[in-house]
């Protein structure tokens, strides 16, 4: 008996331990801005403001060098996993160029809340990055701002600007989704297919199980399974080239930073969990036959390794569709993040982009 009592004791001073640590390095504070001497840039912003939208309070991170630059409004991937959380991972140069406003998706991260998954679809996802649109106009006394969509955030920011592109000087489109349908078959079979090639027998066996061509329900069962991620991940075709895991890339990573409370810490993964039964429909849309012209400038920034979004769709995709002005940029050895990739890239590209939508 004395023994179990010491050995629960220990238990209970571990996880007393890391419950201390992780407060302690949990104070939910931005970093800001640094000039040489050490000092807050004097014109710069670093702070977190929450909105009410549709009865929902809404988070955004603000940061920027500068708070004359130009306005952009980031709409993240996911929808569970805040995009600011791959700013803070992976660091761009994006406040260099721009005052950037990330956002938690309603029902997730900061903004997370118990809700109705069914009540939550991408026309919800719509209007709250229309109301940021609108707020951050009137605060910054913009009349037209940039909008950069990641991923899923692709999808929200090309349905604005094809509905209201009046509020928007231009559309960066990261790794854009057109028709994510097809693309997870594409992905699923060439992943195979560099398994085959490295004779890894077991992991060949593993993708065997699924007939996605021909399968509705294989397809399902396969876009909800942990050999999705892992093969993404393990090939470096998934969020970055050298993300191996996203538990040990991302969820572990997350509880590190002091950039969220550590009741946000949690709830960024409560809301991933609660996301996985939003209403999305991202593998319906199909921006071929949607969005097949859109009235501002759009650039878009693919990686050559990526297979989360198909490159190869990506680039069909930005033949397709028609603009007033459009450009693409390959990045060479980079998956699903391009921007948050390859920093020195995207510099370069932000500066002539910047300098065309003078």
């Amino acid at each position: 008996m004395k023994k179990l009592i010491i050995f629960l004791l220990v238990i209970v001073i571990f996880f007393a331990g890391i419950f201390i640590i992780l407060a302690l390095n949990s104070d939910g504070s931005m970093k800001q801005f640094m000039d040489e001497n050490g000092e807050v840039m004097e014109n710069s912003i670093s702070e977190k403001v929450s909105i009410d939208i549709e009865g929902h309070k809404v988070y955004l991170e603000l940061m920027g060098e500068n708070k004359d630059n130009p306005v952009l409004l980031v709409c993240g991937g996911g929808p569970g996993i805040p995009q600011y959380l791959l700013e803070c991972l992976y660091p761009s140069v994006l406040p260099e160029k721009f005052v950037v406003c990330y956002f938690d998706y309603i029902a997730c991260g900061e903004s997370y809340e118990k809700v109705d998954p069914e009540t939550i679809s991408n026309e919800v996802f719509f209007r709250e990055a229309h109301e940021i649109t609108e707020y951050l106009k009137e605060r910054f006394n913009k009349e037209k701002i940039y909008i950069m969509g990641h991923s899923f955030g692709s999808v929200v920011a090309l349905k604005l600007i094809d509905e209201h592109p009046e509020n928007y000087i231009a559309y960066l489109a990261v790794s854009q989704i057109a028709d994510q349908r097809r693309s997870e078959i594409e992905s699923f079979y060439y992943m195979k297919e560099q398994y085959e090639k490295m004779g890894n027998k077991r992991m060949v066996k593993q993708f065997d199980k699924y007939n996605l061509k021909d399968s509705q329900e294989d397809y399902k069962k396969y876009k909800h399974s942990m050999l999705r991620d892992k093969a993404m991940h393990d090939l470096g075709v998934g969020s970055t080239r050298d993300m191996k895991s996203v538990i040990s890339d991302l969820f572990f990573e997350s509880f590190k930073r002091k950039e969220y409370s550590l009741k946000g810490k949690i709830n960024i993964w409560r809301g991933k969990i609660q996301s996985g039964k939003f209403s999305t429909g991202v593998s319906k849309f199909n921006a071929f036959e949607e969005i097949p012209r859109v009235d501002i400038p759009i650039y878009f920034f693919g990686g050559e390794y990526d297979y989360t979004c198909s490159i190869n769709i990506q680039k069909e995709y930005y033949e397709f569709v028609s603009a007033p002005k459009k450009e693409f940029f390959l990045y060479e050895n980079v998956a699903h993040s391009p921007v948050y990739e390859d920093s020195e890239k995207t510099r370069e590209i932000m500066d002539n982009i910047l300098s065309d939508n003078q």
